[in-house]
């Protein structure tokens, strides 16, 4: 396959698994990915690409951070990194953001992932898999991929501009609250993530032409500059990857509500309604 899809179905994936210009990164839970994994899949603990410091936990962290990270992982510049994880493509489209941020733009998501993998049969490996690590420097962020608090409140109330927000709608309204204050950002849309996914189909995209439909209902549509969050840019890598796919212009806003909604100035809705 000279050239792989952004959306890769596992029975496409299947026949190219020797390519030597493949890398397969598997984000599931460590357990998960050492009972079973698609064959030479290698695993990334998603820790390694947050900041884990407030105010913005869901940072990514220092380029030289980064360059171990993805140097421990045997990126190089001609590989195409297949991803996916054991949730449906919440880390798997995080990590889809970061090599973005990087500038790494030849990647796949594995439709569904592990689950659909399981689901259609396919072979597996157990263990965990040897690296070859690589040197991949990371001199900088292409910030084109991410808006910042800053940029967000700039934004607000303009034609142009969406913001998407993938939590609950329980945190979306304010009833839960896990930052200091609860609610969500002025004229923010909520769908929550894992509304997304099929479960009948091993947590495949649903039907992406319905998906297209619903995102254009919401206001989610191609000629905006659409911002997506949740509390720490996780549950928001798939609403970003979802978004990608189906040909949205796509932020990530990775300080999320961990740090909109710990900063006592930055305004804020409650209720049901944008």
């Amino acid at each position: 396959m000279s050239a792989y899809p952004l959306l890769l179905e596992p029975e496409e994936l299947l026949p190219h698994l020797g390519d030597e210009n493949l890398l397969i990164i598997d984000q599931s839970k460590i357990e998960t990915y050492l009972n079973a994994h698609i064959p030479n899949a290698i695993h990334l603990d998603f820790k390694d690409l947050q900041l884990g410091q407030k105010p913005t936990p869901g940072a990514l962290p220092s380029l030289e951070q980064l360059s171990v990270v993805f140097s421990n992982l045997g990126l190089t510049l001609d590989k195409h990194v297949i991803v996916y994880d054991d949730e449906g493509g919440g880390w798997a489209g995080r990590l889809i953001w970061a090599l973005d941020m990087i500038g790494h733009s030849r990647y796949s998501y594995l439709n569904g992932g592990i689950h659909a993998w399981l689901q259609a049969g396919l072979v597996t490996e157990q263990g965990m898999l040897p690296i070859e690590p690589s040197d991949y420097t990371v001199a900088e962020l292409n910030d084109d991929f991410q808006l910042t608090k800053e940029q967000i409140l700039s934004r607000l109330g303009q034609d142009d501009f969406a913001v998407w927000d993938a939590r609950s709608e329980k945190e979306y309204s304010g009833e839960k609250i896990i930052s200091i204050r609860g609610g969500h950002i002025p004229g923010a849309v909520n769908y929550e993530w894992t509304k997304g996914m099929d479960t009948d189909r091993g947590l495949r995209i649903n039907n992406l032409e319905a998906f297209d439909t619903l995102l254009n209902s919401m206001g989610l549509t191609k000629d905006k500059e659409i911002a997506t969050h949740c509390q720490t840019h996780h549950r928001s890598g798939f609403t970003y990857l979802v978004g990608k796919i189906l040909g949205r212009n796509m932020k990530a806003y990775a300080g999320s509500w961990a740090e909109w909604g710990n900063d006592t100035a930055t305004p804020i809705n409650a209720g049901n309604k944008p």
